[in-house]
């Protein structure tokens, strides 16, 4: 069986490589074609390209490279029909898997597609659903109440469960050898993983370790990020009053987010990442101003958090926009680290609706794949 598959970011490349283990687990004969990142070459896939070469987000960020996104997704779709797969299954970022996946279905109709991650037309753009029903045949959704939007539009859909829940997590002692490195409360900076999120955030983020390190002293900050912005984290970071511990190697980051008194970060997958590991948190997050406004325009809903969303409170603080400032965002995160336990029960119930405890998503992923060819 062979298969081509696309991902164009860290937790695509996440979603991956945990369903190219499922696959292989059930399919050994199973051949993988196609964009990835390290973990999904490390279950044997070559990449066609570079997989930073689409991380990319909001419209005026993608305006500059429109004619270089444009030529990849090309290459992709002609790779894609040339390999001749039973299936195409594109995973996440949508803007470029959706393009991708209607170019191999105008030139090849019969061609299965299959789309990992739902996108949140609950949250926005509620049309979306239709137009993609007209490219995409089966769809792998991450969140309990996905699929009834899905199935609406014409696709079948399955909630394969939140590849979280199964993720490997520190052991107790590892976490409590990092804390006890230093004296004062450890801080997880997590300022995204595209170059234009680091970019706008990273400097609001070092004017918030600034204000509190005026209270905490002792103050320490580690800022897990992905080989494809470390060297700009990096330059970013060089001249924050706490220089931040850069951590690539994913092992000390597992360490850290255990070990973390609490976490400020970029709105997206992470915080579920956080909940797993039971860090209390703050998101913070800006767009260039026309990106920000066409979201807010286009917004079903109340908040970003997935937390939020999935346990159906708005516990975990957020500072969006015009808000994403260093004056709110410090005082919020003072809160937590005085009341750290506030957010737990949300986070529990999170991770029990996203299959926690359940067969592993991954595998959940490749028997719903297999269903469908």
């Amino acid at each position: 069986m062979r298969l081509f598959l696309l991902a164009g970011e860290p937790s695509g490349d996440r979603l991956g490589a945990a369903l190219m283990a499922g696959l292989k687990s059930l399919r050994p004969d199973v051949e993988f074609h196609g964009i990835g990142g390290p973990l999904m070459q490390a279950e044997g896939l070559t990449s066609l390209f570079p997989m930073e070469d689409l991380a990319v987000m909001g419209i005026a960020e993608v305006l500059p490279k429109y004619f270089h996104l444009k030529r990849r997704i090309g290459e992709a779709a002609h790779a894609a029909l040339a390999c001749q797969p039973a299936a195409v299954i594109t995973i996440d970022s949508p803007d470029f898997s959706f393009r991708m996946a209607k170019l191999v279905k105008a030139a090849q109709p019969g061609l299965r597609t299959i789309h990992y991650v739902a996108p949140s037309v609950w949250a926005w753009r509620p049309g979306r659903a239709a137009k993609m029903a007209q490219y995409i045949d089966h769809v792998l959704a991450l969140l309990p109440f996905e699929p009834p939007y899905m199935t609406a539009a014409g696709m079948t859909c399955d909630f394969v469960g939140h590849p979280v829940v199964s993720e490997p997590l520190a052991a107790r002692e590892e976490a409590a050898a990092m804390h006890a490195e230093g004296t004062g409360p450890l801080l997880l900076a997590l300022p995204g993983s595209r170059r234009s999120e680091v970019t706008r955030l990273a400097p609001v983020f070092g004017q918030v370790v600034a204000r509190l390190v005026t209270t905490h002293p002792g103050l320490r900050v580690a800022l897990p990020t992905v080989r494809g912005v470390a060297d700009l984290v990096a330059d970013l970071t060089a001249a924050w009053l706490v220089r931040p511990e850069i951590i690539i190697d994913p092992t000390r980051k597992r360490v850290a987010f255990a070990a973390a008194d609490v976490a400020l970060a970029a709105s997206g997958t992470v915080s579920l990442e956080l909940a797993a590991n039971h860090c209390p948190m703050v998101i913070a997050y800006d767009m260039s101003p026309i990106s920000m406004w066409l979201m807010r325009r286009m917004a079903l809903i109340d908040t970003v958090t997935l937390v939020n969303l999935v346990s159906e409170t708005r516990i975990i603080p957020e500072f969006l926009g015009k808000d994403c400032r260093p004056d709110r965002i410090a005082p919020a995160l003072e809160d937590v680290l005085a009341q750290p336990m506030t957010q737990a029960h949300a986070m529990e119930v999170t991770m029990k609706r996203l299959g926690q405890g359940a067969e592993p998503p991954g595998l959940r992923a490749a028997k719903s794949v297999l269903s469908v060819l």
